[in-house]
């Protein structure tokens, strides 16, 4: 069996600054703005890994959770639920490809989901 790679981290939360500024203080990170509720930051530098803050509404519960890089997203969504997690966010292609889920595993965790945009040929 190969090991899946944990390459993303997301906090979700419906006060974005002030988790910026505790990070901030906290780790040294920076952030940069990329569409209206996502903030990345390259938290690893050249040994870790990267990650973002979402904004997310007020009704919706704050998160962290990390992400899996694998190479099928709706397959891994599929097993995930057989083996007694649930699909909290369905898969998704963005814009640029790229194809995410989350889901949540049988004692409660949030865990992300994400497969890289085909390469170009």
């Amino acid at each position: 069996m190969s090991t899946t790679p944990i390459t993303w981290f997301e906090f979700g939360t419906d006060r974005p600054d002030e988790a910026q500024r505790f990070y901030g203080e906290l780790f040294g990170w920076t952030f940069e703005q990329q569409g209206p509720s996502y903030r990345v930051t390259g938290a690893g530098g050249d040994t870790g890994i990267g990650g973002a803050i979402r904004t997310i509404g007020d009704d919706a519960p704050n998160y962290a959770a990390f992400y899996a890089e694998v190479a099928d997203v709706a397959e891994t969504c599929r097993r995930a639920e057989a083996a007694g997690g649930t699909v909290l966010v369905p898969p998704a292609t963005t814009p640029s490809g790229l194809v995410r889920a989350q889901l949540l595993d049988p004692v409660g965790n949030r865990v992300g989901l994400f497969a890289p945009p085909p390469a170009q040929v």
